[in-house]
């Protein structure tokens, strides 16, 4: 296997310390999973989470990232994750419940009080993962046409309905649900957002088998009561806390699809250098060779836009940014489903099967383009913000 390609140079703009960071993370990867022990690690792909190696990241320092020194964490910049969120995709790392866990993080450090940022983002430091319930059966881009309902009563909060395809609630402490509080005169009225512990009386987790295995969930919960303190925020203000986290939730998920992107691209590459058809490499045949050139500039081009979108972050926390995050999520996950189809067919018989990684790295790039927001609605929104 070849190492590094031009385009992961980990020197596009960063620090010393994060370049440190940037090869750290990525030998610690290539020594622990290495593609022929994936398959053991993960328990045959069916799901791509280990809490045991979740902890040993969290001894390092690296699963406290974005969270401050004062609740455990390890501080650190919003790059700082993009960049090891990369990594970890980019190495194989079974830690899949990392993405969806910093994106309730950023939650809990914009809207979280003391008491819920001491106790979640403690766990989390350690290793502890968290999820996050947006879809219902019957909404899913339209997230504001949600209906599971969640009333006060006797000082807790009880909460009635269903959620589906919630990624990795099953080795979640807590699952951050996203629900209706009132009705308000606009569907976007009167959302709110309340932490669920995973074992809550009332709530039961179904998985759901998918290409990917068994990485999301269906949830339902009956009558499950939790403390009035359970609320993230203010009630009724969901919908503006979920849109401020959309720049997060889009580098998150750009960042680790790129990593991903660029494993099916290195893999591939190497295959057509060592593969030989008609006495010489098929790399040597400019049909395969304009398939990379494109490619690999497309890596370089979303490499930018992530690390230009997650700096921009780091610079106003604060600050709206629909048209760039939406541009990260579209030009990432695309460009994985892209670079692990081209893989596929690169690599003809032996990309299609299951003993090699490069089918895997199919089945987990279709779903990039699904969750968080489908190309489409991102595009939508992309267009929206250029006045049409």
């Amino acid at each position: 296997m070849t190492d590094a390609t031009l385009t992961r140079a980990p020197d596009l703009g960063l620090t010393d310390e994060q370049e440190d960071f940037v090869r750290s993370v990525r030998d610690f990867c290539a020594k622990e999973f290495p593609a022929d022990r994936l398959a053991e690690i993960t328990g045959g792909y069916e799901d791509m989470h280990s809490e045991d190696v979740a902890r040993r990241m969290a001894e390092l320092g690296w699963y406290g990232l974005t969270i401050p020194e004062e609740y455990g964490g390890s501080g650190g910049s919003f790059l700082d994750a993009a960049l090891f969120l990369e990594e970890t995709a980019y190495g194989r790392a079974p830690v899949g419940g990392y993405p969806v866990t910093l994106i309730v993080v950023g939650a809990l450090n914009r809207f979280g009080t003391e008491e819920q940022k001491r106790e979640l983002l403690g766990r989390v430091a350690g290793g502890g993962g968290l999820a996050i319930a947006m879809s219902e059966p019957e909404s899913g881009s339209d997230v504001a046409s949600l209906k599971l309902s969640a009333a006060r009563e006797n000082g807790d909060w009880v909460l009635n309905g269903s959620k589906m395809w919630c990624s990795y609630a099953h080795k979640a402490s807590h699952i951050l649900i996203v629900c209706r509080t009132e009705r308000g005169e606009s569907a976007h009225e009167g959302m709110s957002m309340i932490f669920v512990p995973r074992g809550a009386e009332g709530l039961t987790i179904t998985p759901i088998s998918t290409l990917g295995g068994e990485e999301t969930n269906e949830l339902h919960l009956q009558d499950c009561r939790v403390p009035d303190d359970a609320l993230l925020g203010a009630e009724g203000n969901g919908w503006l806390q979920l849109m401020a986290g959309l720049n997060n939730e889009r580098v998150i998920l750009g960042a680790s699809a790129l990593g991903l992107a660029q494993r099916a691209f290195d893999d591939a590459l190497a295959y057509a250098k060592e593969r030989k058809q008609f006495g010489r490499p098929i790399g040597g045949f400019q049909a395969i060779q304009h398939k990379f050139a494109d490619l690999a500039t497309d890596l370089a081009q979303a490499r930018l836009l992530v690390r230009w979108v997650a700096r921009m972050t780091d610079e106003d926390p604060g600050r709206m940014l629909p048209r760039e995050a939406s541009m990260v999520k579209l030009a990432t996950t695309e460009l994985a489903k892209r670079c692990a189809l081209e893989g596929v067919q690169i690599m003809g018989g032996y990309g299609y099967a299951t003993e090699y990684p490069m089918e895997r790295y199919l089945r987990a790039a279709v779903v990039t383009t699904i969750y968080g927001g489908t190309s489409e609605i991102q595009k939508n929104i992309i267009a929206k913000t250029l006045g049409l």
